[in-house]
């Protein structure tokens, strides 16, 4: 993708509390965590568990999770309206005002999924193709972000499965 570099987007950057040793990174892990595990100082995690999504798998080593960017950032690249200031993309990368931006899933179903849309990657729980659809439209909307005919495609495949499914959004600032 020409012109699109990774570190273009400064991702976990002091956090939501910038004085409790978390990155954004660490803080969407304990924020996701169904048992929460102990931390110790500079922000070390032991313990807890948490349930990926993606996959439906349970994880008990915080190690083994990745913070996805729901939208990957290379995508979000290639579907800004007109390119964003460097704040912005660190916004983006960073976002923990909403709860679908940033999500705790098992380092193998992030890499699976990698930079891909849903024209080319849905998660292996079928269970939560509804709810992955109903955020990736929520997440592209709330950052104005377009989307290419085969994303559309797809989605509109996906919505006719998920007919009680709502997109439930608030524009980023």
């Amino acid at each position: 993708m020409l012109g699109y570099k990774r570190d273009l987007y400064k991702h976990w950057n002091k956090g939501l509390n910038s004085g409790d040793g978390c990155d954004t990174r660490r803080e969407v892990i304990l924020a996701e965590a169904v048992t929460a595990p102990q931390v110790a100082a500079g922000c070390k995690l032991t313990g807890g568990s948490w349930r990926s999504p993606y996959d439906n798998l349970v994880v008990t080593d915080a190690g083994r999770l990745d913070v996805d960017h729901f939208i990957p950032l290379a995508e979000v690249f290639d579907s800004e309206q007109t390119p964003w200031s460097a704040a912005r993309r660190e916004a983006y990368a960073n976002d923990q005002a909403s709860p679908d931006t940033l999500i705790a899933v098992s380092a193998a179903s992030n890499r699976s999924k990698s930079d891909k849309d849903p024209a080319e990657w849905l998660p292996s729980d079928g269970s939560y193709h509804c709810t992955y659809a109903a955020t990736w439209v929520g997440t592209k909307l709330r950052w104005n972000l377009a989307a290419d005919d085969a994303e559309v495609q797809a989605l509109l495949g996906l919505a006719e499965d998920c007919p009680t499914t709502t997109v439930v959004y608030e524009s980023a600032p």
